[in-house]
């Protein structure tokens, strides 16, 4: 890490230190994304009306889930039965004070470049030591971590380490940790999991309670995330800040608006004065052609799903845009998700499907296609990339996707897991990102490429343990800009909670 990052951290340490003294209320670790057993719980109470809170921004605080599901859950037992089982063991196992560890072991024959929500290894070698200790008043992670082979040269790793303490109804913390914003299922536009995390210092709330206020009462419960981190991969400009925002709330039963922005801001060589600062909040800097001074480069999006249900099962429709731009106060140069999900309960058991549409061409969908656009930037000209990976899709821009998925949850433990995807990537054919780095594998399609994707998963408990089992497959071989990916590859994880 760099000086002026140590220094951020070390700030941001001492005040939770302080703050770890004089809140009154317990620090509560989360549900990370990448559960999408825990999401599937969680988005079908909420969308019954037993959880009346946003589940688009994760991680999700475990105070929420176990202060916020209503009594009217115990009325509705055929259809919440297995949601709630999960839920109560999860709480049970990781929502309590104390200590608690988790050992990793996992293995790939190959880094994927397509990922979806379910957290499928990364990496071909990884060996994890996860340590958690929980107090009255704060939290403490430490994730130090071991990696073969590794596509950025960074074999030590801390990822997954936080500090984190609650004062009143917020969490402040720092650390590195994963997030995911939106309501997709494949894919978010604007910030998911498919990149290392970047350490950062953070703010948000604990619980989603609405407003005091009979004038703001419309608003219904609301969520607000802030967080500053800084790069720490090899870049043109090295040593940027992201700035990430995103305020969620649920103005009525069933419906979840989402607003986001990410500035990437400063660096070497760049403006880092208040002023800057300031027009990058503001949105002074949009242009696309030239404007040197420009003091950051920021994608915004809004997203928004409703979910109700569908006899003893629920359904939801479910939109984000996300624009690089901005034109009269909204976003323009805009890329779309939209997608479907609702479960079933086939064979007295539980399923989650999603059928989901992804365009990161901007303006493709409804105005003048703009190639080479979304995810770059004429300063910043690495990209919204962290590591060699995107920061948002892992479909990378320029891309267009269909992908059907399905999740099938056993009483036992076992889960299985299977989408098909069907893409066009890198449809302009050209690569406008600047790779500095030669250590580092860049995750971006090297040309115009149509192709087939078949993910499948398997997961069950074991006596000492659980077990994860994967399989990726492709139509052909994808070509990177860093090298031909196998048309075949498997991973598997082994975990061990002490």
């Amino acid at each position: 890490m760099t000086s002026k990052h140590w220094t951020l951290v070390g700030g941001a340490v001492a005040c939770l230190i302080t703050s770890a003294f004089t809140a009154t209320t317990q620090a509560s670790p989360w549900i990370e994304p990448g559960d999408a057993r825990a999401r599937f719980a969680l988005q079908k109470l909420a969308d019954r009306g037993h959880f009346d809170r946003t589940v688009s921004t994760w991680p999700v605080m475990w105070t929420t889930v176990a202060k916020d599901i209503n009594a009217s859950v115990t009325t509705d037992p055929t259809a919440t039965a297995g949601a709630m089982a999960y839920l109560r063991s999860e709480q049970n196992a990781r929502f309590s004070d104390g200590t608690r560890a988790e050992l990793t072991l996992a293995g790939s024959s190959e880094q994927p470049l397509v990922q979806g929500f379910n957290g499928t290894p990364k990496d071909e070698g990884l060996a994890r030591l996860d340590y958690q200790w929980q107090g009255q008043y704060w939290a403490l992670g430490l994730s130090p971590s071991v990696v073969a082979n590794p596509t950025d040269d960074e074999e030590y790793r801390y990822d997954g380490s936080y500090l984190a303490a609650t004062f009143a109804n917020w969490v402040f913390g720092a650390g590195a940790i994963d997030r995911w914003w939106g309501p997709g299922w494949q894919s978010s536009l604007i910030l998911s999991d498919n990149a290392r995390p970047i350490p950062a210092v953070w703010l948000n709330r604990k619980r989603d309670l609405p407003p005091g206020s009979k004038w703001l009462s419309w608003i219904g419960p609301w969520n607000l995330t802030l967080f500053t981190g800084q790069f720490q991969d090899e870049r043109t400009i090295d040593d940027p800040y992201l700035i990430g925002m995103r305020f969620t709330f649920r103005p009525v039963q069933g419906l979840d608006i989402g607003l986001s922005r990410a500035i990437m801001f400063g660096g070497e060589g760049r403006p880092e004065s208040s002023s800057a600062l300031w027009d990058a909040l503001i949105g002074r800097d949009n242009s696309q052609e030239g404007g040197e001074n420009d003091p950051g480069n920021q994608l915004a999006s809004i997203d928004v799903r409703y979910g109700f249900a569908l006899g003893n099962q629920s359904m939801g429709l479910y939109a984000q845009m996300m624009g690089e731009d901005e034109a009269g106060a909204f976003p323009t140069s805009k890329s779309w998700l939209i997608g479907t999900d609702w479960t079933s309960g086939l064979f007295n058991t539980d399923q989650q499907w999603f059928l989901e549409y992804t365009n990161t061409t901007a303006g493709d969908l409804l105005d003048d296609p703009e190639p080479n656009l979304t995810y770059e930037h004429f300063n910043y000209n690495t990209g919204y990339r962290h590591y060699g990976r995107n920061l948002a899709s892992s479909f990378e821009g320029d891309a267009e996707a269909m992908t059907l998925g399905a999740f099938q949850f056993f009483d036992n433990g076992t889960n299985l897991s299977v989408s098909v995807s069907y893409a066009e990537l890198n449809s302009d054919g050209q690569v406008r990102a600047v790779m500095p780095d030669p250590d580092v594998t860049y995750f971006i399609p090297a040309s115009d490429e149509k192709v087939g994707i078949l993910q499948l998963g398997y997961g069950t408990p074991l006596p000492f343990g659980r077990l994860e089992l994967n399989v990726r497959g492709t139509d052909k071989k994808i070509e990177l800009v860093g090298g031909e990916l196998d048309q075949w590859s498997a991973s598997a994880s082994w975990r061990y909670r002490f």
